[in-house]
């Protein structure tokens, strides 16, 4: 950030008075930029069957390879409604009963990523502008050597190792960038 959002001149990164880590503040207006993380909601659908429903990304990051439905939260939505318009809007999947099973921070990133496990009413689904491939999985199936991002992964990991008992537990689990890329 070089400039203030609010008045147009150049802002400084210094630690403001009171507070414990650096922003960038204009002092032509005293405005403080906080910058905050970034919440990416999803869903881990399941049919009727119990197969697991992927979705191919037509889209970058990651174009061609499988992930849950997921997406940036927009402003004034809960992450259940985040996360079931995301489902729609890459599988046209209209999920139910949405159960939270994990939330995952990428600090390196500046990212929190929320995943809930929903039903699928019936095996109704189709490709989307964003979703080049949309297919369901049976456990065994999945393409692990193909999934786009780690928090995908171990979401999906924690689903399967907890598939047979009464609750699944939420993970609550943190993800670092990998040391050749810090």
């Amino acid at each position: 950030m070089n400039f203030c959002s609010h008045c147009g001149h150049r802002v400084r990164f210094d630690t403001p008075e009171l507070d414990n880590r650096p922003r960038f503040m204009c002092d032509q207006c005293g405005t403080v930029h906080y910058q905050n993380p970034r919440v990416i909601t999803g869903t881990l659908p399941v049919a009727p069957d119990g197969r697991i429903l992927l979705c191919r990304r037509a889209i970058e990051p990651r174009h061609g390879y499988w992930t849950l439905p997921a997406g940036f939260m927009e402003n004034g939505e809960t992450t259940v409604e985040g996360a079931l318009r995301e489902t729609v809007e890459e599988s046209r999947v209209m999920g139910k009963n949405p159960q939270l099973l994990s939330m995952v921070s990428l600090p390196d990133f500046d990212q929190v990523h929320v995943f809930y496990r929903i039903d699928m009413p019936d095996f109704s689904f189709e490709t989307t502008p964003e979703s080049s491939e949309v297919i369901l999985f049976h456990h065994q199936d999945i393409p692990w050597d193909e999934i786009a991002f780690l928090t995908v992964k171990v979401t999906l990991e924690h689903y399967l190792e907890h598939l047979n008992t009464e609750h699944v537990p939420v993970l609550n689990s943190v993800v670092h960038r990998p040391k050749q890329m810090r």
